[in-house]
């Protein structure tokens, strides 16, 4: 596994949303990367660099999420797993920038095992890989699990996946259901055939996190089917059933690859949706 050191990228500030409640929630931002066929992820500065100059390529953001919870410290994906110059993730300095340790994340919930997604679950420290959050439950779909380690793939980085097996808590889950009091999931298969959204709740505070379902606003306010998506009709299709649900209900939306606002919520106007910034 390389180690990857990324020394110009300023990551994005780490937000705190909501001090008054119980459950709060914070953008990990890791910055923002171009990907091309090869499917690897090179950063890109907006300052410095021209999108011209990377043709064929997809422009991305990545934004893993840390949310408190009464009983819980939770990850919402893990992000790409790069580091500052000084040898440390972004990922755990974001995380102590909250005012946590990476060591007080007891659930990693994720998504599913893209590498944009899963790169930050281990970590190189002293020459050997071991698992990002020692005291974390690593939480995902069987089906998920088992396909990302055949290596049919190259959206799946198999090396992660053996460090984990050696030493991390795995948990997993299959279909749709309650994995704790106030913290479900259900699995979509649009993005990729096994993805899962969560949807967390505590003292009337409500997240969602669509992962690759709902990675964007933009997604929201335009109906398009994509080319990246396993299944692109489901795929949409489950876009507009999750904003009428965040709209009806008063969910706060997740998104892991915002441009912009990372977090939002959402009303319903005349069949478009508006998202307004949970900042």
């Amino acid at each position: 596994m390389p180690k990857i050191i990324i020394a110009f990228i300023t990551p994005k500030i780490t937000f705190k949303y909501r001090d008054n409640s119980i459950m709060e929630f914070f953008v990990l931002g890791e910055g923002s990367y171009s990907v091309d066929s090869t499917k690897k992820f090179i950063p890109f500065n907006p300052e410095t660099d021209n999108f011209r100059d990377r043709p064929g390529s997809l422009f991305i953001h990545v934004n893993p999420f840390l949310v408190k919870m009464e009983n819980n410290l939770i990850l919402f994906d893990a992000g790409l797993g790069y580091k500052d110059t000084h040898d440390e993730l972004y990922l755990h300095q974001h995380i102590r920038n909250a005012g946590f340790n990476p060591d007080e994340v007891t659930l990693v919930l994720m998504s599913h095992l893209h590498y944009d997604h899963s790169g930050g679950l281990v970590v190189e420290e002293h020459g050997r890989f071991e698992p990002s959050f020692p005291n974390a439950e690593y939480v995902m779909q069987k089906g998920e699990w088992d396909f990302a380690i055949t290596g049919k793939s190259s959206s799946y980085h198999q090396d992660i996946f053996e460090v984990l097996e050696r030493s991390a808590k795995l948990v997993f889950l299959e279909g749709s259901g309650e994995f704790k009091p106030g913290i479900r999931y259900e699995l979509s298969g649009g993005h990729c055939p096994y993805h899962q959204v969560w949807w967390l709740e505590e003292n009337g505070d409500k997240y969602f996190f669509g992962g690759d379902e709902l990675p964007e606003p933009e997604q929201l306010i335009r109906k398009f089917m994509a080319k990246y998506d396993y299944d692109g009709r489901k795929a949409m299709q489950l876009r507009e059933n999750y904003g009428k649900i965040a709209a009806a209900e008063g969910w706060t939306c997740l998104f892991y690859h915002a441009k912009g606002s990372a977090a939002g919520t959402v009303r319903l106007e005349h069949d478009s949706f508006i998202v307004t910034p949970a900042d």
